[in-house]
């Protein structure tokens, strides 16, 4: 298949390591987000939304770490002994993941300060979210000409997804809580608003990587964008079920409706977690029709 780089071991450690970044990233920036855009949630709520940012910071870090050996047990051909090689670490370091990483890494550590009381604290987070997206702009396709256009398409793509894919959770939570219907319908409104950016910037990006239909159906990357897009479609279909059915079913009190409304979400998460390994897969084993 054209456009695909061959799959071993390493590889698939790479996808799998980089689909755990994504979650933590996108955790870690949509926290501070959810925590100032819906000003009265449940206590509870509200607290779980903080915890998973920072325990999603932290696991980012890690993440961070661990993709440095990887990607140099990659490029090194020494197998895993590459991934401890100061040599190759150096030259990692020195690689456009390096400079990515030390925006993300500062950007975690800007998420952490959601632990403090004070309203500072989370002033700061929110700079954090912004030091995440930015980092991937300075990585991977984005690079790509027209890079001005492909990165503000990346970062609106990443905060509004950033605010949906943190909100899962906690809205999960909230179900059986007194004011849940409340905070769904307010968070079915902002998804109003940021579903269509999110479609509008990904139909965008994906243009100017694919750049024709021949290209869609007949590279590994197409392909695989085929596949995301097939995901993406189950999951705007189960977030729409939430807000014109079950949501409303939640608010008139129906019977079954809190087992029914996390169902869906729990299924969500799950559809989420195969877009980051869709997502994954594509930055990593395949190459743009634009660069072939």
């Amino acid at each position: 298949m054209e456009g695909a780089a061959d799959i071993d071991g390493l590889a698939i450690a790479a996808i799998l390591a980089k689909a755990a970044g994504y979650a933590a990233a996108l955790l870690a920036m949509g926290g501070p987000l959810f925590v100032t855009g819906f000003r009265q949630p449940p206590k509870d709520v509200s607290r779980l939304a903080r915890q998973i940012a920072v325990a999603a910071a932290l696991v980012g870090l890690a993440v961070l770490a661990l993709r440095f050996g990887i990607r140099a047990a990659r490029i090194s051909g020494m197998g895993l002994s590459g991934a401890v090689d100061p040599l190759m670490l150096g030259f990692v370091w020195d690689s456009p993941l390096g400079t990515a990483a030390i925006w993300r890494g500062a950007g975690y550590a800007c998420i952490l300060a959601l632990l403090l009381r004070h309203p500072a604290g989370k002033g700061l987070s929110l700079i954090g979210t912004l030091l995440i997206a930015v980092s991937y702009t300075r990585v991977g396709h984005a690079l790509s000409d027209p890079q001005v256009v492909l990165s503000a398409c990346l970062v609106a793509h990443l905060l509004a997804l950033a605010l949906w894919i943190a909100a899962l959770i906690p809205l999960r939570r909230s179900a059986g809580l007194p004011g849940a219907a409340a905070l769904l319908h307010d968070f079915g409104r902002v998804a109003s608003v940021t579903v269509p950016l999110l479609i509008v910037v990904g139909l965008v990006f994906a243009w100017v990587m694919v750049g024709s239909v021949s290209a869609l159906v007949g590279t590994a990357y197409g392909l695989t964008l085929l596949i995301k897009v097939a995901l993406v479609s189950v999951l705007l279909s189960l977030a729409a079920l939430n807000k014109w059915r079950l949501v409303p079913a939640l608010a008139q009190d129906l019977p079954h409706a809190i087992a029914a409304l996390r169902r869906a979400i729990t299924l969500e998460m799950a559809v989420v977690g195969l877009i980051l390994l869709a997502t994954a897969t594509l930055t990593s084993v395949t190459t743009p029709p634009l660069h072939l």
